[in-house]
């Protein structure tokens, strides 16, 4: 292995290492020490790579943005419309909440206040790409008599919301409580031509 592959990867377990500290102690609390213990280097390699706490948490948020970007992009010609896409991506982005502590860490430190301006805003993020699909469906003529945007800030503050109450309760972030959760939005939401189109369990295996 060469000298640079050695860098990268040490790199990449700081930022795993880094991001479950945040998840279990919180930004504030953790400590440089126990990350550098949990990706099993010294306080001087995790230094060389990373200056401080917030330089830290900042790759962490980066790969937790690059990870939600990778995410919504898969969907983009797997959807009959774009409200399939929507409820689709948002069972995806559930599941990798659940089992990505990258990802978890990542919109944790883009709420937090400790963290607020700097580093990508993954619920900025996530808003857009959700705007964007609502927009796409009602020029396809399946979104009913609603505005994208205003329905763009409900779904995000409902989907994310789901996200902060998984941190204690997993079922939060389960199949059941999103296919719930789009049962009762799709009627409100569809068109009624395209409600019996659409499902909400989401078209892909979970």
């Amino acid at each position: 292995m060469t000298r640079q592959q050695r860098a990268l990867r040490t790199r990449q377990a700081l930022i795993t290492a880094a991001a479950t500290v945040f998840d279990r102690d919180g930004y504030s609390t953790a400590s440089l020490t126990a990350i550098s213990s949990l990706a099993q280097v010294s306080n001087g390699a995790l230094h060389f790579h990373f200056a401080n706490k917030a330089a830290l948490a900042g790759a962490v948020q980066q790969a937790a943005a690059q990870q939600l970007d990778i995410l919504v992009q898969a969907h983009r010609e797997r959807a009959g419309n774009a409200l399939q896409l929507l409820v689709n991506t948002s069972h995806d982005l559930a599941r990798a909440l659940a089992a990505d502590v990258v990802l978890r860490a990542g919109f944790e430190l883009s709420r937090s206040r400790a963290r607020a301006g700097t580093g990508p805003g993954l619920h900025q993020q996530w808003h857009a790409w959700v705007g964007a699909a609502l927009t796409r469906a009602a020029r396809e003529g399946v979104l009913g008599e609603v505005a994208p945007e205003a329905v763009a800030t409900f779904v995000v503050a409902a989907t994310t919301g789901f996200e902060v109450l998984g941190t204690r309760d997993p079922r939060w972030l389960s199949h059941t409580t999103l296919t719930r959760f789009w049962q009762l939005l799709l009627p409100r939401l569809a068109a009624a031509p395209a409600l019996t189109g659409l499902t909400a369990a989401g078209t892909r295996p979970h």
